[in-house]
C-alpha cells in the first residue's frame, strides 16, 4: 500500500516553510489578534497571544532557550517524547532481564555482570534485585512512559495547534512541567546505582515493606529516592494539567466551540481533569509514607515485629495506603488510556476517510469514563477483607464502566465499516489498539467480579490483563500518534515499510507474550516470584515460560526498528507537505515547521466540526475546519446553507 500522499493543492516544493524569519509583517498582524481569532486593531501589548514569548522570531534566540529551556509547546512536546522513548527502552530492558530469569530460572547469566555488577552473584541474578526490577519496570512504564511520555507529548503538541492558540496558557509553567519531570527521572534513575539497590516493594509500594527502611535493602535509600521522585513527578503532572485545562477553556480560536473540538482535545482535556483531581491523593499517600519512614508516625503501621522484636508502631493500617493509592491508581489507568483513545479516534477517521461514528456518543463515553473511574478503585482490594456488600458495590460500578468502553469500541468499528481505508503505519497501530483493547478488556470483566478476582488475584492472569489492555493498547495509541503527527513535529515522513515491520512485530509479539500468561494465570501461576522451580505443580509450564520470555525479548528488540526509523527520518526522511494525510484539523493549516506562535498571520477561524470526510457533493474527500460553508455550497446539508460566518 503506497502511503505517499500529495498536498491538498498538489504542490510539493513551495510548501517548505521552515522558519518564521521571513514572515515578520505577517507576525505583526498576529500580535494584533484577539483571543479567539478576531482582529483587534489596538490590542495592548502583552495579551495572551504573546505572553511568555514576546519575541516570536525564535531564530534569534540562543540555542539554550530555544531547545533546552524552551517555552514553545512544540519543543516541550518533543522533549517529553524523546525522554519517554529513552525511559521506554530502559523499562523494556529491565523486563527482558526479568523474563530471562523466569524463562530460564536455573541458568547462569554471568554475561550480564558487566551491566549489573554485584547484582549477579556466581552467575545468578540476586533475588532482592529481582524485586527491584519489578518495582522499577512498573514505575517507569506506568508513570514515566505512559503518563508523561504519552500525555505530556501529545497534550503539549496538539492542544494549542488544534484549538487555534499561539501556545499554552503559560509557557513558563509548561517549561517547569517538563523539567520537574526530567529531575524526577534523574532521581529515579539514580536509585539504580546506589549500594542497597532501587526500591523493591513493587510499583504499588505497599506498606509495611515500603514503610520500614530496615525491612530489606530495597526498603532503604532506594525507597526514599522513589518517594522523592514521585513527589517531583506529581508536581510536574499538576503543572501540566492546569495548563492544558486552562488552554482548552480560554484560548480556543473564533468559532471553536466545545462541540467542534476534535476528540483528541476532549480526551486530553478530560485526562488533565482526572490528573488534577487524582494525583494530589497520591501525593498525600506518599507524604504520609515519608512521615512513617522518617518521623515516627504510624499512619500505615501497627503491631509490627522484626526479628522477634516489637516496634513501637500502633494504630495504623496498611489498607489505608491501598485506598489512597488506588484512588489515584484506577484513574491512572484512564489517564494512560484516554489520550490513546483520542489519538486513535483522530487517526482512524482520517485514514478511513469517514466521519467518526457517533461523535457525541464518543464525548459522552469519555465523560462517563472520567466520572466512573473515581468510584471503582475498590476492585483492586477485594482480598483485603473488604465487607462483601461494599465489594458488591465496587463490582457493580466496575462492570458499569465497561459500557462507555464498549460504546467507543462499537463506534471505532462502525467508523471502519465500509471506509476507504488507507493502511498507513499510524492506521495499522490504531486498528491494533482496538484489537488489544477488546481482547484485554474482556478479561477485565472477569477480574471485576469479586468472586472470580479472589481466585485470580496475584496470578499472571492479572499481569496479562493489565499489560494487554493498558500497556500494549496505550503503546499502540502512542505509536499511532507518532507515525501520524511526525510530519508536523519534524517536517519529514517516517518510512512506511519500516513502520509495517514494526507494527507486525509488535502486534504478534504482544499476543505471543500475554495470551499464554492468561492460561498459566488461570492455572494459579503466581506473579512477582523470583523462581518457581521449587513448586512441582508449575514445572509443567517451563516450556511456556521460555516461549513467553523469548517473545518478550524479541518484542523489545523489535522496538529498535522504530527507534532507527524515528531517528533516521528526523534527518533523512522524505520532506513532508503541509497536509500529507488530507486532514481537517487546524494543525495542518500551519507551515510545515511552524515557529513559536504557530501561525505566521491571523489564526484561522473555525466554521465546522473536524470530521467532514467524504461528504457527498464535495470537490474533495475532506473539508478542513477553517473552510466556510459559503465555499462548499454543493456539499452543504440543508441546515448548513445559511449559517452565519
Amino acid at each position: 500500500m503506497d502511503a505517499k500522499f500529495p498536498a491538498a493543492d498538489g504542490s510539493t516544493e513551495n510548501s517548505e516553510i521552515t522558519s518564521t524569519a521571513a514572515q515578520g509583517p505577517a507576525l505583526g498582524q498576529a500580535q494584533a489578534q484577539g483571543g479567539r481569532g478576531t482582529q483587534v486593531p489596538n490590542r495592548p501589548a502583552g495579551d495572551h497571544l504573546d505572553r511568555g514569548h514576546p519575541d516570536l522570531h525564535d531564530h534569534d534566540q540562543h540555542w539554550l532557550w530555544r531547545y533546552v529551556f524552551s517555552q514553545d509547546h512544540k519543543v516541550i512536546a518533543k522533549q517529553f517524547l524523546i525522554t519517554g522513548i529513552a525511559w521506554a527502552f530502559l523499562g523494556g530492558a529491565l523486563s527482558s532481564i526479568m523474563r530471562l530469569q523466569l524463562g530460564w530460572p536455573e541458568a547462569t547469566f554471568g554475561w550480564l555482570q558487566p551491566f549489573l555488577g554485584k547484582w549477579i552473584e556466581a552467575g545468578k541474578l540476586n533475588p532482592e534485585f529481582y524485586l527491584g526490577l519489578v518495582t522499577m519496570h512498573g514505575t517507569i512504564m506506568v508513570f514515566f512512559v505512559l503518563t508523561a511520555g504519552l500525555s505530556g507529548t501529545f497534550s503539549n503538541f496538539l492542544i494549542p495547534l488544534q484549538v487555534g492558540a499561539r501556545d499554552m496558557a503559560s509557557g513558563f509553567m509548561n517549561m517547569l512541567s517538563f523539567w520537574f519531570f526530567f529531575i524526577s527521572s534523574v532521581v529515579m534513575l539514580s536509585s539504580l546505582f546506589i549500594e542497597t539497590g532501587p526500591a523493591a516493594a513493587g510499583w504499588t509500594i505497599y506498606p509495611p515493606l515500603s514503610a520500614l527502611p530496615q525491612a530489606i535493602p530495597g526498603s532503604g535509600a532506594g525507597m526514599t529516592l522513589w518517594l522523592a521522585s514521585m513527589a517531583l513527578f506529581i508536581v510536574s503532572q499538576l503543572l501540566g494539567g492546569v495548563n492544558y485545562v486552562t488552554t482548552v477553556i480560554n484560548l480556543r480560536t473564533r468559532g471553536m466551540s466545545m462541540s467542534k473540538l476534535p476528540l483528541t482535545i476532549w480526551a486530553f482535556f478530560l485526562t488533565a481533569i482526572l490528573g488534577i483531581l487524582a494525583f494530589p491523593v497520591l501525593f498525600s499517600a506518599v507524604l504520609l509514607l515519608i512521615f512513617d519512614r522518617s518521623f515516627g508516625t504510624s499512619f500505615y503501621l501497627s503491631d509490627i515485629y522484626i526479628a522477634g522484636e516489637a516496634l513501637g508502631k500502633v494504630g495504623g493500617s496498611p489498607v489505608l495506603f491501598q485506598h489512597l493509592f488506588w484512588f489515584l491508581g484506577h484513574p491512572e489507568v484512564y489517564i494512560v488510556i484516554m489520550p490513546a483513545m483520542g489519538l486513535v479516534s483522530e487517526v482512524m477517521a482520517t485514514n478511513a476517510r469517514k466521519p467518526i461514528f457517533g461523535y457525541r456518543a464518543m464525548i459522552g463515553s469519555l465523560v462517563g469514563i472520567t466520572v466512573l473511574s473515581f468510584v471503582v478503585w475498590g476492585h483492586h482490594m477485594f482480598v483485603t477483607g473488604m465487607n462483601p456488600f461494599l465489594g458488591s458495590v465496587f463490582m457493580f460500578l466496575t462492570l458499569i464502566i465497561a459500557v462507555p468502553s464498549a460504546v467507543k469500541t462499537f463506534n471505532w468499528l462502525a467508523t471502519l465499516w465500509r471506509g476507504n481505508i488507507r493502511f498507513t503505519s499510524g492506521m495499522l497501530f490504531a486498528i491494533g489498539f482496538v484489537s488489544t483493547f477488546v481482547s484485554g478488556g474482556l478479561t477485565g470483566i472477569i477480574l471485576g467480579n469479586s468472586t472470580l478476582d479472589i481466585q485470580m488475584h496475584n496470578t499472571y492472569f492479572v499481569v496479562a490483563h493489565f499489560h494487554l489492555v493498558m500497556a500494549t493498547s496505550a503503546f499502540f495509541g502512542m505509536f499511532a500518534g507518532v507515525y501520524h503527527w511526525f510530519p508536523k513535529m519534524f517536517g519529514r515522513m517516517m518510512d512506511e515499510k519500516l513502520g509495517y515491520l514494526h507494527f507486525w512485530t509488535t502486534l504478534l509479539g504482544a499476543y505471543c507474550v500475554f495470551m499464554p500468561m492468561h492460561y498459566i494465570g488461570i492455572a494459579g501461576f503466581p506473579r512477582r516470584y523470583y523462581s518457581w522451580t521449587t513448586f512441582d505443580a508449575f514445572a509443567q509450564f517451563a516450556d511456556l515460560n521460555r516461549f513467553i520470555s523469548t517473545a518478550a525479548i524479541l518484542v523489545w528488540l523489535g522496538q529498535f526498528v522504530f527507534l532507527f526509523n524515528f531517528v533516521y527520518s528526523i534527518y533523512r526522511g522524505r520532506r513532508a507537505t503541509p497536509n500529507p494525510w488530507h486532514s481537517n484539523t487546524l494543525e495542518w493549516t500551519t507551515p510545515v515547521n511552524p515557529g513559536h506562535g504557530n501561525w505566521p498571520g491571523e489564526i484561522p477561524a473555525v466554521y465546522r466540526w473536524p470530521y467532514d470526510y467524504s461528504k457527498p457533493g464535495a470537490e474533495q474527500d475532506f473539508i478542513p475546519q477553517n473552510v466556510p460553508y459559503s465555499q462548499t455550497m454543493s456539499s452543504n446539508l440543508p441546515y448548513e446553507q445559511n449559517r452565519p460566518e
